[in-house]
């Protein structure tokens, strides 16, 4: 299916929106699931847009920036994975395979700017130490703007100018390619979501992981409805233990006070 020329558009001033979130990490719509939700409303197919951004957000789910350390975009592999399902017709699994490029191209984008915005440092110091605030907030806006723009462009110019081109290549590869693009896709989110679970996966958290994982695997429901609702519970449940113990400490260290310095006990000297 073709994008028009208002879609192209609309997606650019989307990508604006959340690639300046991005560099913001500021309400979090950038992430892919998001971006593919919003892609998905765009082009008019909101369905395949939740599908491949559901594909992109487990694949995604354990890349997070560190420091200066940026991960491939998932800005770009949400926006282009819904693009390139929506314009080729291929299944989510391969558009996530396809995306990849796009993803590491706004990387690239990213790092680019992020080395070239040390030319604005020198001068912020100055204005720090003359206490310029002007200045400080001119930079601030000045840099955002050159990202949130920057991102627009590369979305149209990806989105819509390039998507004959992009027809053709998917169009021209051969069946074993796709379906192993298809094959890769399908991985990929259980190895997105394994990184997730190395860095955050602790003894206390094994009860809630194998909870979900016998609802998802061994209990047959319609949807994942009650997955989320058995998170949600056990999410209160942690939340209000946390609550409870830090209540029972506080009041345990109050005692201790008044134990150790208040009282009528008679020391003597």
């Amino acid at each position: 299916m073709e994008i028009t020329l208002l879609q192209g558009i609309l997606l650019s001033v989307m990508a604006i929106i959340v690639g300046l979130d991005f560099f913001l990490e500021a309400f979090f719509i950038f992430r892919p699931l998001i971006v593919s939700t919003l892609t998905g409303i765009i082009l008019g197919d909101v369905t395949l847009g939740l599908k491949v951004g559901a594909l992109i957000e487990l694949a995604f789910a354990g890349l997070t920036p560190a420091g200066g350390t940026q991960p491939p975009n998932p800005v770009f592999a949400g926006l282009m994975g819904t693009v390139l399902a929506y314009t080729t017709g291929c299944a989510p699994e391969a558009a996530l395979g396809l995306c990849l490029p796009f993803s590491f191209l706004g990387q690239y984008v990213i790092l680019f700017f992020y080395s070239a915005f040390s030319f604005f440092m020198g001068k912020a110091d100055k204005a720090a130490a003359e206490g310029d605030t002007k200045t400080i907030r001119n930079i601030n806006f000045t840099t955002m703007a050159i990202v949130s723009l920057s991102y627009g462009l590369l979305a149209f110019l990806c989105a819509y100018l390039a998507q004959q081109p992009m027809q053709a290549f998917v169009n021209s590869l051969p069946a074993v390619f796709t379906h192993g693009l298809e094959v890769a896709g399908g991985i990929l989110p259980a190895v997105g979501f394994g990184m997730l679970l190395r860095v955050m996966m602790k003894a206390k958290y094994i009860p809630y992981f194998i909870a979900g994982f016998l609802m998802a695997c061994f209990i047959d429901m319609p949807n994942l409805l009650p997955v989320a609702l058995l998170g949600t519970i056990f999410a209160l449940i942690d939340f209000f233990g946390a609550k409870q113990r830090k209540e029972d400490l506080d009041e345990a260290l109050q005692n201790m006070n008044v134990d150790g310095f208040g009282g009528d006990s008679n020391v003597g000297i």
